[in-house]
């Protein structure tokens, strides 16, 4: 999954495709270079963003959305409000990565369950401007076990919505309402939570927790472009565990790195005789 970021302020690349043509643009290289799917956005969800009105985040994503569906493109939209949602699909998009889980707007999942959308669930506690506030795990098991439980808890509401299991893809919402020991610990856990029975998208791409880990002998973190080499070792072990999905910004670096793991990959047994 390709992260098409349509705003002027994501952590990552604010600013860089904030406009439709360069949005759509750089969704096209990202498709040369390999995406399986796009993940238009038009609210950015780093630590202490504001929310975009809606009539921002719809003149954002709609036109990128309609553009690059009418190239061929398999879209996904990134977006946590039931308006966007619906004219995005309505655009052309065939799933909705709701990194709320149906939390800030339940509407959503009205939207999904009409137009039988796929749809992504993320682990989430609390909008931008105060989620790190939230990354409290101090409950027997931990992050990994109030992932599962809370991701649970949203399964129940989603499937009363009228959302059909096979509809739904999990996200364990790495960097959100988590320090950054907490994301190791849900990728080291990750088997907990595909338990659930739904497919995984994971997004570790360029995060926080991946810059403390590489940070500088004086504490500073590896700055945002500087973090490909550790994302791509996460992505081979994700791979390797058969997750659904991977949410990234460097689609080439990726695609060459799941390459080489799938030539390394042993045979099946039938095929070693």
């Amino acid at each position: 999954m390709g992260v098409v970021n349509v705003t002027p302020d994501s952590f990552s690349d604010g600013g860089r495709y904030d406009d439709t043509d360069r949005a759509v643009q750089h969704g096209l290289r990202l498709l040369a270079e390999g995406a399986d799917l796009l993940d238009i956005g038009g609210e950015s969800t780093r630590p202490g963003a504001t929310r975009p009105l809606v009539a921002e985040e719809l003149q954002r994503v709609v036109p990128v959305i309609r553009e690059l569906a009418a190239a061929g493109a398999r879209l996904s939209v990134d977006t946590m409000r039931a308006e966007v949602a619906a004219a995005a699909l309505e655009a052309g998009a065939t799933v909705v990565n709701d990194v709320s889980g149906g939390l800030a707007d339940p509407g959503i999942l009205d939207v999904v369950a009409a137009s039988g959308a796929t749809y992504v669930a993320m682990h989430w506690r609390g909008h931008s401007d105060r989620m790190q506030d939230l990354a409290s795990y101090d409950e027997p098991g931990g992050v990994v076990w109030a992932v599962v439980s809370e991701l649970r808890e949203r399964l129940v509401a989603i499937q009363q919505a009228g959302v059909r299991a096979e509809q739904v893809v999990l996200d364990p919402g790495l960097g959100f309402a988590k320090a950054a020991r907490h994301s190791w610990e849900l990728l080291a856990g990750l088997e907990e939570v595909a338990r659930l029975g739904c497919p995984l998208l994971v997004g570790a791409s360029r995060k926080s927790f991946l810059g403390q880990l590489l940070a500088s002998d004086d504490g500073t973190p590896r700055p945002v472009g500087e973090r490909e080499s550790a994302h791509l070792a996460v992505v081979t072990m994700l791979a390797e565990r058969g997750v659904w999905g991977v949410r990234v910004h460097d689609v080439r670096a990726t695609v060459d790195a799941l390459t080489a793991w799938q030539a390394m990959r042993p045979p099946p047994l039938e095929d070693r005789a």
